[in-house]
């Protein structure tokens, strides 16, 4: 679909319970913005990667646009980000460009890859994602703290956040790492991380999954527009 990518992160102190009402209301105007062609609003897990807990105090809204100019237009002067960026205590903006896909997200593939080198301002991101079986959940989720434990200890991991848009079934993670090399460390040498790679696949957990690599880097947007 597209190579103009955008995840945004909204903290709150306050007005928590407007923030969980956007995730269906933000929809019908996220729907009629010029040049987006798709988005997810999503809630996020209390802590690392994947949780059975929500964070009530953290939302995201990942949006593909058909160019960045319609992305920024979209951060810095959209009606519908304004209201976001007034009732949260805070905001981070990130751009990712796809570097490779794999995978369904809705029976659709929202990203276009394109390979290239980083940029001196860019890190790598990865999206995990999957719809988990109803007849799988249970094994999913006792096999949940191990996964958490691994990317807590993983080198070269900067950030981490559990998305999704369904509680319990439809679950993804966003991470931020220093480098390729760091990635694939963790997702080839890693014993607790492989094993339950391998485990997903042996008893078919997911419907439906994902794996995405980004070039990522933050958007610093005015909020005065």
């Amino acid at each position: 679909m597209g190579n103009n990518v955008v995840l945004s992160f909204f903290s709150y102190s306050q007005n928590r319970f407007w923030a969980f009402t956007q995730m269906q209301r933000a929809i019908p105007q996220l729907s009629d913005c010029s040049g987006i062609k798709f988005f997810k609003t999503l809630g996020t897990g209390s802590s690392s990667g994947f949780s059975l807990w929500p964070d009530f105090s953290t939302y995201a809204i990942l949006t593909v646009w058909e160019d960045e100019s319609k992305a920024i237009d979209f951060l810095k002067n959209s009606k519908l980000m304004k209201k976001f960026i007034s009732h949260s205590e805070s905001q981070q903006h990130f751009s990712l460009h796809t570097l490779q896909t794999h995978g369904l997200w809705g029976k659709t593939n929202p990203f276009k890859a394109v390979k290239r080198n980083l940029a001196e301002d860019e890190l790598i991101g990865i999206i995990t994602r999957a719809t988990i079986r109803p007849s799988r959940l249970l094994e999913f989720w006792r096999a949940v703290p191990k996964a958490s434990k691994a990317i807590q200890k993983a080198k070269g991991v900067i950030w981490y956040k559990g998305i999704g848009e369904w509680p319990l079934i439809q679950q993804a993670t966003f991470s931020i790492w220093k480098s390729l090399d760091d990635v694939k460390n963790f997702a080839y040498k890693n014993i607790d991380h492989s094993s339950i790679v391998k485990k997903t696949k042996k008893r078919n957990w997911y419907s439906e999954d994902m794996f995405t690599r980004f070039a990522v880097r933050k958007i610093i947007i005015n909020q005065d527009g």
